[in-house]
């Protein structure tokens, strides 16, 4: 088995969502003894956004720019990892209401129609279907449902909506909220999400 491993918050050490992600590949290895993990620190090596360059490229217009020639080779590293592993676990911190753009920049690589999905009369279909998904969420406010901030809660309903879009339904959030409201709140938060993941499931 493997497992690809997203990292994308600016934070380093310091960061929640890193602590999570780990203990979940940690977890995960001791539950798939052999496991093969395969990581990404998306925010340490980002990959460009969008432009026109690239979508040309994509149409078949050769670029004589090694910048871009150099982003869209690692664009398709993106897509082979996604498509060799069996679990994926996105660390996922809150910025501005939505993920990092190095996380969002990830998706353009790989939410891809013909590829990942495709349209048909009824609708998109996902093609990565039988992959398992876990999101290491952390934000420094209340989001979740029933709170009075829901309606702003871009994050972890955009992950888990275009993991549906690439056919990957078996997603499990971690979340650490309110990191933001006092030391108390968030080592209460931290502690919580942690035992979570000491009782994942095979």
């Amino acid at each position: 088995m493997q497992l690809l491993h997203l990292d994308s918050s600016v934070l380093g050490a310091a960061s929640v969502s890193r602590q999570l992600s780990a203990g979940i590949v940690a977890r995960q290895q001791a539950l798939h003894p052999g496991l093969r993990v395969v990581v990404r620190d998306l925010a340490a090596d980002p990959a460009l956004h969008l432009s026109g360059a690239h979508v040309a490229a994509f149409q078949g217009v050769p670029s004589d720019d090694a910048t871009i020639t150099a982003d869209l080779l690692k664009g398709n590293a993106y897509m082979d990892e996604l498509f060799a592993a069996d679990i994926l676990v996105i660390g996922a911190p809150m910025y501005n209401l939505t993920v990092p753009t190095p996380l969002k920049a990830w998706i353009d690589r790989v939410a891809v129609a013909g590829k990942t999905f495709r349209y048909t009369a009824s609708g998109p279909e996902g093609l990565l279907q039988g992959k398992k998904a876990f999101i290491a969420s952390a934000r420094g406010g209340v989001y979740s449902a029933g709170s009075p901030a829901a309606a702003l809660e871009h994050q972890e309903n955009y992950l888990t909506g275009v993991l549906a879009l690439l056919g990957v339904a078996d997603v499990t959030v971690i979340r650490a909220e309110g990191l933001a409201l006092g030391a108390q709140a968030k080592d209460a938060a931290v502690s919580q999400a942690l035992a979570d993941i000491a009782a994942l499931p095979a």
